[in-house]
């Protein structure tokens, strides 16, 4: 049976964060009939007929298109409202401006009873997607405010159609209907837009909401993130307590809301979420102090959003979300990335990972070790970069490296750079020259063209140890994305239990699988390239191999440019000695009982870049190698002459020209080589013992200077 309310649409989102009151979109309404209700910014339905009536026509959070007036189940109108400009590189993705208090600040207004179902809202703070955006659906937890991606509205705002699900406090519709309430608004997204994937987020309770949809409906394009889903609650260390909480006094209830905020989330993480990390440690630390002390008073909001019925209500919502989601695994046919929290207090989220990554046909799981259940609202994770580094954002069924590549954000660059691979940065120094157009070498790199199609040909270090120096050069100081062409290894999904790694990011920051049709299709964008025709080979050397090149016989990379009109320039990179010692190569661990047979064993499971005819480079064994540090020296980068192949016809006709144009790259990477292993010898302060010192002495610490060239 359908029945039709008449009810106010939040009306008392808080203006502080850009909500807004009033009937500014159109809401799903579903009280357990087969259709939804959908009620108009200027009309009110009673009894089932439209009454139009004069309303102040005012901006509002409920809406189909990230704040902006639209159809919730899709339509043409969708692709008129949307931005289609790119995204720049190093974009505001407003990461740590907001934290768990403004949502307890918010949750405490969108919490007064208004009568209404279930509905959907579109947080104005997210802005407009970019033109082709896919659909993501928020489904929150136990709370059901929807506010659980606060923290990740700018950010996902960009490059999502973001919309998310609101349960009222005093809402009692069953599982089984919120599964319809959600499933309504997939199908009808699907209806509309079949080539593009819907995006279901789903926190906690969310989970098995999210997986209940999946199951159900196979044949839709779904990618589920479940963010410690509820499905372990059989499991739980809290389901003893369950029933006391049930038969609990009404006047000791007032207690509950600050045990579940200690057992539900992390609080310092909590706290931590809009502090600058790279403030001194006496500044930061009061910053922490400042915000524990604003949020441990609006822990009381919690009693509001979970008063004693709807505690009780909840908990029989979990275990029925539980079992129906649980029943219908084998049934879930969508790409799924699970986050597990290895300190949530409330499931044993990190061994449902493991269960689920068994259990589910395609599903990859990140573990987060100081994170707890709430952990969304926790500092340490930025939702569209985990999206991003486990290769799942895509606007289309296939995935493609190019056309869904999102460049990396502001915050993304400070954490890649700042902390996760900061340490290398520090202990290596890496010191970068250029050589402009009459020849001459200068520090910096002036001397690289700004305007793309560019490649980048040159030498692969060592456990390609130059990587994160060369990408951060030139992101830093001329705000270029270099594109890397990497082994295809490094994008091989995984279902084991891992944390976020270096691979991972190597996505963030554009890396692509090596392949003709990825070099094709990022030369036809005007990128700019980094290409190592060594490989593996090079980056996996032998003894006695180091800064030796490892090139194939064909110079197709240097028609492809021409046949872009690119500009090629060669550069060199010394340094991987003064860091390490190479003192287990392949040889030597093939000597090695047991490790002999994982390392072929890798070998056979690893995708092959190269055939085995061409020689040398197509030796490709993928290994660790051992190594030995040293007291850090530096990392030199040469940058040679930019070459042109615009004008340059010959080079797509006659193979001997190209094959010219080839060795002449390839004489100048090893001068540039040779140049570096020669000049750094001039350099005062290759040692890292006096580049420390001339860090305590000068400002900015980090520019550092080097050899005169």
């Amino acid at each position: 049976m359908e029945s039709v309310l008449t009810f106010r649409v939040f009306p008392s989102f808080p203006k502080s964060l850009g909500y807004r009151p009033g009937f500014g979109g159109r809401v799903m309404c579903n009280l357990g009939g087969e259709n939804s209700t959908v009620l108009y910014p200027d009309s009110v339905s009673v009894n089932g007929a439209s009454v139009v009536k004069e309303i102040e026509k005012v901006g509002s959070a409920i809406a189909g298109v990230n704040g902006h007036v639209g159809s919730i189940g899709g339509g043409k109108r969708r692709g008129k409202e949307v931005d289609s400009k790119q995204l720049e590189v190093l974009w505001d993705d407003g990461f740590g401006s907001v934290s768990m208090k403004d949502y307890l600040d918010i949750a405490k207004e969108m919490i007064k009873p208004d009568g209404g179902p279930p509905r959907w809202f579109s947080p104005v703070e997210c802005g407009r997607p970019l033109k082709g955006s896919p659909l993501l659906l928020f489904l929150p937890g136990m709370d059901g405010v929807g506010l659980g991606l606060i923290l990740h509205h700018k950010a996902l705002g960009k490059v999502f159609e973001v919309r998310c699900l609101h349960v009222p406090v005093y809402d009692r519709t069953p599982f089984e209907g919120l599964v319809e309430v959600v499933e309504r608004v997939v199908r009808e997204e699907h209806a509309s837009s079949p080539n593009k994937p819907i995006y279901l987020v789903g926190d906690s309770l969310g989970g098995c909401l999210a997986l209940a949809v999946a199951a159900r409906n196979p044949m839709v394009d779904l990618v589920l993130i479940l963010a410690n889903p509820a499905t372990s609650l059989e499991r739980s260390q809290l389901k003893p307590l369950f029933p006391i909480l049930e038969a609990l006094p009404d006047e000791l209830h007032n207690a509950v809301p600050y045990l579940l905020s200690f057992v539900m989330g992390e609080p310092v993480k909590m706290a931590m979420a809009n502090v600058d990390k790279k403030l001194p440690p006496s500044p930061m630390l009061r910053q922490l102090s400042e915000n524990l002390t604003a949020l441990l008073p609006r822990l009381s909001v919690i009693s509001d959003l979970i008063p004693k019925d709807t505690l009780i209500w909840k908990l029989k919502l979990l275990k029925s979300a539980a079992a129906y989601a649980n029943s219908r695994l084998h049934a879930v046919k969508a790409e799924v990335l699970m986050l597990a929290s290895l300190k949530d207090n409330m499931l044993p989220s990190g061994d449902e990972g493991k269960r689920l990554s068994r259990l589910l046909k395609n599903c990859e799981v990140r573990t987060f070790k100081d994170n707890g259940h709430t952990l969304l609202l926790e500092d340490g994770i930025n939702l569209l970069t985990v999206i991003k580094a486990t290769g799942k954002y895509r606007r289309s069924r296939r995935l493609d490296y190019v056309a869904d590549f999102v460049p990396p954000s502001l915050s993304e660059f400070k954490f890649g750079f700042d902390q996760y691979s900061g340490w290398l940065q520090y202990y290596a120094s890496p010191v970068m020259y250029s050589t402009l157009g009459d020849g001459k070498i200068v520090q910096g790199l002036s001397g690289v063209p700004s305007e793309g199609p560019v490649i980048y040909v040159g030498y692969h270090m060592l456990m390609g140890l130059e990587l994160s120096g060369l990408v951060e050069g030139f992101l830093r100081e001329k705000e270029i994305m270099v594109r890397g062409l990497a082994h295809p290894a490094l994008f091989a999904s995984s279902s084991s239990n891992n944390e976020l790694s270096s691979f991972d990011y190597t996505r963030v920051f554009g890396a692509v699988p090596v392949t003709a049709s990825n070099l094709f299709k990022l030369l036809s964008t005007k990128s700019h390239i980094l290409l190592y025709p060594g490989g593996a080979r090079e980056a996996l050397h032998y003894k006695g191999e180091a800064y030796k090149l490892f090139w194939p016989d064909r110079p197709e990379f240097v028609r492809m440019a021409a046949k872009f009109n690119a500009t090629i320039v060669p550069f060199g990179v010394v340094g991987e000695d003064d860091v390490a010692e190479l003192a287990l190569d392949y040889n030597d661990l093939m000597k090695i009982p047991v490790v002999n047979e994982l390392v072929r064993q890798n070998a056979n499971d690893t995708v092959k870049v190269r055939n085995i005819d061409e020689g040398e480079v197509g030796n490709e064994n993928l290994f660790i190698p051992g190594l030995l540090p040293k007291i850090p020296g530096r990392f030199y980068y040469l940058f040679g002459k930019p070459i042109e192949t615009q004008g340059r016809e010959e080079l797509l006709k006659d193979k001997k020209s190209a094959e010219e144009l080839y060795m002449q790259i390839k004489s100048e990477v090893e001068s540039n080589i040779d140049y570096l292993l020669n000049k750094r010898e001039d350099d005062p302060y290759r040692s890292i013992i006096d580049r420390t010192i001339y860090r305590l002495l000068s400002t900015p610490a980090h520019d550092v200077p080097s050899f005169t060239p």
